[in-house]
């Protein structure tokens, strides 16, 4: 990526206990980027949100399955990759159009938080690879 200032990666068991180092790794990141702390609050609440459906709804709860996180910032943006081994879903496939049409929605979706990471991201992807779920999101910082 032309341009980076700040890369990291690192692997989390679909565990809820992992919540707490899945924010220490986000703080580290955000502190050594220079993003705001705003910002670092946002793409926690983004990377918590995806995790915790991951555990819940991809695998059933806790298990060692592994989850990876990519962080990549460049001057504007924060660039995220979040990939998984849970059974195909793509999060976005199914989404209302606009939060006014969410609440209609959100018990065939499963709740807000889905919607709420596709309104903070400014771009997102979603593609099932090599066994993988992967999500990629770029964020405004």
């Amino acid at each position: 990526m032309k341009g980076v200032t700040n890369s990291r990666s690192t692997m989390f068991h679909s565990r809820l206990s992992e919540l707490r180092g899945i924010s220490v790794f986000l703080e580290d990141f955000c502190s050594a980027a220079g993003i705001e702390r705003q910002h670092c609050l946002r793409l926690n609440l983004v990377l918590e949100e995806l995790f915790i459906n991951t555990v819940r709804h991809g695998h059933g709860g806790d298990c060692d399955a592994p989850v990876w996180m990519m962080l990549d910032a460049d001057e504007r943006s924060v660039h995220v990759t979040y990939e998984d081994i849970a059974p195909p879903f793509n999060p976005y496939a199914h989404l209302p159009e606009s939060p006014s049409d969410a609440a209609a929605e959100t018990h065939k979706v499963g709740g807000l938080g889905v919607l709420l990471t596709k309104e903070l991201a400014a771009t997102r992807d979603y593609a099932y690879l090599f066994g993988r779920n992967r999500i990629r999101l770029a964020m405004q910082r």
